[in-house]
């Protein structure tokens, strides 16, 4: 069973063809860029190129994307090109080749601006029956590709389904304050509280929705760390995030004075992965709780595959080949 997957290069898609290839499964690697796992370059907005990636392909993890940090470097065009026509170009050669299932990979930051609770309201809690109110350009076209898999589910019978990943980029964060105001280490260990997801842990998702994509069809699935939080704690999060915290870890405090570490004043959404455990049977390994131990023992943060992967930085050159730039650096 040979199994395509798009941003071979990226972050995700390079630990996907590691643990694939690790696996001794047959994984086929495609990318705008070379790396020591594409196998073919080229750009899925081209079809004939496509096409040929697909030949022998039995199921197809689709990672590759324009993300949210082009916003400000690319055209809206370079989007629309990118993740609704290259994941319609790799749809219909799926169906076309009569692929078993279709993995897309897609992110929290499709549901925009409904992640933002108004001003004296609790934080939210985001499940999948969250509508969508996207923000940008990069939204916009992350829930057109969805809706695209949805469509070729129901007119193909094709499975299909879309993970919509939390945070698991290793960068430095995109907001000023956050990087002037916190250790990096320090921002991300708050986050998998509520927005934050290991990559090994997204590995396994998507290694699992290639199991279970054929006896489910279709869904959706947010893929985040398992949140220890409550509907009933929203309230208090959103007027006094380290109050709760303390409530739940009493331990966090002595770990986090020993590093000049802070938790976040407030948290104005929850992301909750309750149906991807379930349906998918997934059970993701690094959460807040456990992180902490891990510190106590004088472990660190990033587990040992975010570790090998690294950093891949941004692709802000405007004059860059932006047809099929590699995987999602989240930010959600």
């Amino acid at each position: 069973m040979r199994i395509l997957v798009t941003g071979s290069a990226g972050h995700l898609g390079e630990a996907l063809m590691h643990t694939l290839r690790s696996d001794g499964r047959d994984a086929f690697g495609v990318d705008i860029r070379q790396s020591r796992l594409t196998d073919a370059i080229g750009s899925i907005t081209d079809r004939a190129f496509v096409r040929r990636c697909m030949e022998g392909v039995s199921a197809v993890v689709h990672v590759a994307t324009l993300h949210k940090p082009h916003v400000g470097t690319h055209p809206r065009q370079a989007f629309v090109d990118t993740n609704v026509t290259g994941t319609l170009n790799l749809l219909e050669e799926a169906v076309l080749a009569r692929v078993s299932c279709v993995v897309f990979t897609s992110t929290t930051s499709a549901f925009g601006a409904a992640l933002t609770p108004r001003t004296g309201h609790p934080a939210v809690w985001i499940t999948e029956e969250v509508a969508p109110v996207p923000k940008n350009i990069y939204g916009v076209t992350k829930v057109a590709a969805e809706n695209l898999c949805e469509l070729f589910h129901r007119t193909h019978d094709l499975p299909c389904l879309v993970l919509r990943t939390s945070r698991f980029f290793p960068e430095a964060d995109d907001h000023a304050d956050t990087r002037e105001s916190y250790a990096d280490e320090n921002a991300k260990l708050n986050e998998f509280l509520y927005r934050r997801v290991d990559i090994e842990d997204v590995v396994s998702a998507h290694l699992l929705a290639l199991e279970r994509a054929r006896s489910i069809g279709f869904g959706r699935y947010i893929i985040s760390a398992t949140t220890p939080f409550s509907a009933t704690d929203l309230g208090a999060l959103r007027a006094d995030a380290p109050s709760v915290v303390a409530r739940l870890f009493p331990e966090y405090e002595e770990v986090y004075a020993r590093r000049g570490w802070r938790m976040f004043p407030s948290i104005d959404r929850v992301y909750v992965n309750a149906r991807a455990r379930h349906d998918l049977g997934w059970r993701p390994r690094h959460d807040f709780g456990g992180l902490i131990a891990r510190l106590r023992e004088g472990g660190e943060v990033r587990s040992p595959m975010a570790r090998l992967i690294g950093s891949k930085g941004y692709h802000h050159d405007a004059r860059e080949k932006v047809l099929a730039p590699t995987d999602p650096l989240h930010r959600t």
